[in-house]
C-alpha cells in the first residue's frame, strides 16, 4: 500500500492520458493521491479530479510564485472550498526565493492568510519552500520564523498542535529538519532522495525519525531515477520507497506501511 502525497494531476501534461495514469498508479499499489492547487484555477479543477478518481483527493492554495492572485477575495473564494469532503489541506502554500515572479513581502503576507486559513478550517499545510541557492537558506528560515510563530499560537485544543502540515519535497539540511520536525512538521520525500548527488537530503532520511517521514512525486516534476528526464507520475512514488528502503536499510513494506499512517494521521484521510 503506497499514497502520493503531492502531485499536480491537474496539470495539461496529463490531459492526454490521465485515466491511464491513474489506473498505473493503482496497479503500483496507490490507494491516495493528493493533488494540491497552486491557484483559485488549479485548486478548483483538483477538487473535480477528486470527485473523478476516488484516490485522488485535493488541497486548495496560493503557490508563493502565484500570490500576486493573493487577496481577500481569492483567500474568500478558497474558503468556500472547504466544505467539500475530499479538500483535506491548505496548499500549496510557502516562501519561493528561487523564481523573481513576485516578491519576499508579498508572499508572505498571503502565506499569512491562508495560515489563518488553516486554522479557522484545522486543516494542516502543504508548504513549498524553495532557496536562492543550496547554500542559501533565507526562505527556509523566514519560513521557519513565520510557520513556529503560527504554532505557537495555534489554540490548544487545535489538531494541527499534533499535526500541523508537511514541507512538501522538503531540500533542506538536516538542521532545518529537526527545526521542523520540533514544531510537529513531516517531510515530505520526493525523488530527489534517487539523485546521486543527494548527500545532504540521504543524512536527512536516515537521521530523521521515520514517524516524521512522507512520500510524493511532486509530478509530473522531480522524475525519479531511473526515469529521471521523464514525466512523472504517482505510480513512480515506489521508487522513491526503494530508495528510503536502501538508505535505512529496512523492508520496503515497512517504509511503505509507515508512510502511508504517517499520511493517514496528517490528513486523516
Amino acid at each position: 500500500m503506497l499514497v502520493d502525497t503531492h502531485c499536480h494531476l491537474d496539470f495539461d501534461t496529463f490531459d492526454n492520458d490521465r485515466d491511464q495514469v491513474v489506473t498505473h498508479a493503482r496497479q503500483n499499489g496507490l490507494v491516495r493521491i493528493l493533488n494540491p492547487g497552486i491557484s483559485y484555477h488549479t485548486s478548483n479543477e483538483a477538487i473535480k479530479l477528486s470527485r473523478q478518481y476516488p484516490e485522488v483527493y485535493a488541497a486548495v492554495g496560493i503557490h508563493p510564485t502565484e500570490v500576486r492572485t493573493c487577496d481577500k477575495t481569492t483567500t474568500s473564494n478558497l474558503a468556500k472550498f472547504l466544505a467539500d469532503p475530499k479538500v483535506i489541506a491548505i496548499g500549496e502554500i510557502g516562501l519561493d526565493d528561487y523564481w523573481d515572479q513576485s516578491s519576499m513581502d508579498e508572499q508572505v503576507v498571503c502565506l499569512i492568510q491562508l495560515l489563518d486559513l488553516a486554522n479557522q478550517a484545522s486543516l494542516p499545510v502543504i508548504v513549498h519552500i524553495r532557496n536562492r541557492t543550496k547554500d542559501d537558506h533565507k526562505a527556509t528560515e523566514a519560513a521557519y520564523n513565520i510557520l513556529s510563530e503560527w504554532y505557537r499560537k495555534l489554540p490548544s485544543n487545535s489538531p494541527l498542535r499534533l499535526h500541523p502540515g508537511v514541507l512538501h519535497s522538503f531540500d533542506d539540511d538536516l538542521y532545518w529538519a529537526e527545526k521542523f520536525i520540533k514544531i510537529n512538521f513531516m517531510l515530505g520525500i520526493s525523488g530527489r532522495i534517487t539523485y546521486r548527488n543527494a548527500n545532504v537530503l540521504r543524512d536527512v532520511v536516515v537521521n530523521a525519525p521515520l514517524e516524521n517521514l512522507l512520500i510524493e512525486t511532486d509530478a509530473p516534476f522531480v522524475t525519479p531515477e531511473p526515469d529521471r528526464g521523464k514525466r512523472n507520475q504517482p505510480g513512480y512514488v515506489k521508487f522513491v520507497a526503494e530508495r528510503i528502503s536502501q538508505i535505512r536499510g529496512i523492508p520496503y513494506d515497512k517504509v511503505a506501511s509507515i508512510t502511508s499512517a504517517n499520511a493517514g494521521r496528517l490528513f486523516a484521510w
